[in-house]
């Protein structure tokens, strides 16, 4: 079984300083950076995909600007204009390419890109892996109700985890390289 790690959207934005700040971003970069590491270290394919802002009145991921960088600590090979790394990208063909029917799965935002990437990916046929403690969200408000940032990273990956998605730590996945 051949898998490959796909690293959503670790950028710039999401990290302090940046337009869209993360509830924990620089450790679960981290954490995502162990993964990375070690999947160079193995010689296993890496697709990091980067968020570039096409909606009209977007305020992050500009095309151009510092945040819509991938982080330093990560560094992108696809570029996507949506939430689903699937859609009018080149990845499904790129995976094919590459053998990929495993994915292992890290990066920002749990709730929003990293959710959409998983559930797009079963739905083609993948298995997928997520490491809970390489993805980051962020507080969200639904009507006059603040969900915290750990509530919405507790149930987004609770979700995945119930159908879509092994839901593990980076320690777990690690052992499976």
């Amino acid at each position: 079984m051949t898998a490959t790690l796909l690293i959503v959207d670790i950028q710039n934005d999401y990290f302090p300083g940046g337009k869209n700040e993360l509830v924990g971003s620089l450790p679960a970069a981290e954490h995502a950076r162990r993964l990375l590491d070690a999947f160079r270290r193995a010689r296993l394919p890496i697709v990091f995909m980067q968020h570039i802002a096409i909606r009209p009145g977007a305020t992050t991921f500009l095309p151009g600007t510092p945040g819509a960088e991938i982080h330093p600590l990560i560094q992108p090979v696809i570029q996507k204009h949506y939430p689903n790394s699937f859609r009018d990208t080149p990845l499904l063909e790129h995976l094919h390419q590459l053998g990929t029917s495993r994915l292992m799965i890290a990066g920002m935002m749990t709730h929003m890109c990293v959710d959409a990437a998983v559930r797009a990916a079963v739905d083609l046929g993948f298995e997928c892996l997520v490491a809970a403690d390489a993805c980051a969200t962020k507080d969200l408000v639904f009507g006059e109700q603040l969900v915290p940032a750990a509530h919405v990273y507790a149930a987004f990956l609770a979700a995945l985890n119930a159908g879509y998605a092994r839901v593990l730590g980076t320690d777990e996945l690690l052992e499976l390289i």
